[in-house]
């Protein structure tokens, strides 16, 4: 029966990885992975986590199953980092959050929900996303659709064609954002564009996916979260997938959540019961460890002080980065304007770069990045921002 099957290709991120792996040169340099790597090049255990982690092993009493939506204290804590500590949302009950396998966990339970509720409504995607979201909601069986984001000529928000898109969408579609740190682009509407883009949505009528994967890797917890609540403020419903993959440094934890935001209680409950339908269908329950990190941290004030300090580091030593290589392909003679590196967020942007220079960087300098030119701005170090940078300059 399998004898017949084709070979897909490689994944157009992961199978990067395996190739870098592969590669014998010393002196490569990854600016494709998908994670935080630190000042060494290294990713991280964060020391709030390693110290967690040991409160949780000396407290374990038990591993039997979660229940289907997951570890309550966590879930509680998805939605204060979400909307805000004593948010009326939480309270009212008009959310619901469901523990799932990470972000991407999240993505596919919205899609099966999705699926299930409201039939063949499209998601809208922006133009470019994350490649793995169009893979996602048609193995859900749902259609897809783009609408424009990103603009080559000002390497950032391509607005007023965003919104002139979206208020086409028909009602009771669903359009997903990116909340903060666009990937692959790196740009971000302002929260005067937040603001724009939610009123359009209480008025067009379509259902806000926020895909929330780099919370505190742009600006700041609150900061980026502004315009998924000028969102709440605006619209009835919503879906928000979180996770917390890159700000716990939780990679291979698989730690995320899905929240569901409905007009009144009574409807989120009706309609969360479908989402833990969905996940009984899937993985039934989702694993705890990752979940009772983030829980034990959020809970306790001196764990959580040393994680927002973590946490920001992290985020300052990615800015840096940003304004060291615009710095650097000056200094290496580039007449090309990069500043626009430094003015995104978050580990990803679009340096710009054509297919063709990129495909020269990994076979000449073993520096690799997708082909689209998206690069992870973390993958750069002090020691290798001079190489890199004098690499770019030469297939420049």
């Amino acid at each position: 029966m399998f004898q017949g099957i084709q070979a897909l290709p490689p994944d157009p991120i992961l199978g990067l990885t395996e190739a870098f792996r592969s590669d014998p040169n010393p002196n490569k340099i990854d600016l494709g992975v998908g994670v935080y790597q630190d000042a060494n090049g290294r990713t991280p255990v964060l020391e709030s986590v390693r110290l967690a982690e040991k409160r949780i092993l000396d407290g374990e009493t038990s591993m039997s199953y979660l229940p289907i939506p997951g570890l309550a204290p966590y879930t509680e804590g998805v939605g204060a980092l979400l909307f805000g500590a004593g948010s009326e949302l939480v309270r009212s009950g008009r959310s619901a959050t469901a523990q799932t396998p990470g972000g991407t966990g999240a993505l596919r339970v919205a899609g099966d929900f999705l699926r299930r509720t409201q039939g063949g409504a499209t998601v809208w995607l922006s133009d470019p996303t994350w490649p793995n979201h169009k893979a996602i909601f048609e193995a859900a069986g749902l259609p897809i659709a783009t609408y424009p984001y990103y603009d080559p000529a000002t390497k950032g928000l391509a607005f007023d064609r965003m919104l002139d898109a979206l208020a086409k969408v028909p009602a009771g579609d669903i359009v997903l954002l990116h909340a903060a740190c666009h990937n692959p682009t790196g740009a971000d509407p302002d929260a005067g564009q937040w603001k724009q883009l939610a009123d359009l949505a209480a008025t067009q009528g379509f259902l806000p996916l926020f895909d929330f994967a780099y919370q505190g890797f742009g600006d700041g917890l609150d900061e980026d979260a502004v315009g998924l609540r000028t969102f709440a403020a605006a619209v009835p419903e919503m879906l928000i997938a979180s996770s917390f993959s890159k700000n716990f440094g939780l990679y291979n934890q698989r730690t995320g959540g899905l929240t569901l935001v409905a007009g009144e209680r009574d409807s989120a409950a009706r309609a969360f019961s479908q989402v833990k339908a969905c996940i009984r269908a899937n993985y039934s329950n989702p694993p705890a460890h990752g979940a009772q990190i983030v829980a034990t941290i959020l809970s306790d004030a001196s764990l959580r002080q040393t994680w927002l300090a973590e946490l920001a580091a992290m985020r300052g030593r990615i800015n840096g980065m940003r304004r060291m290589f615009v710095d650097g392909l000056q200094t290496c003679g580039v007449q090309r304007d990069f500043s626009f590196i430094a003015r995104q967020r978050g580990m990803f942007s679009f340096s710009g770069l054509t297919k063709e220079q990129v495909l020269r960087l990994r076979d000449e300098y073993a520096i690799y990045m997708v082909d689209s030119g998206r690069m992870n701005v973390a993958g750069m170090t002090e020691q290798n921002i001079g190489r890199v940078c004098e690499a770019i300059a030469k297939v420049l």
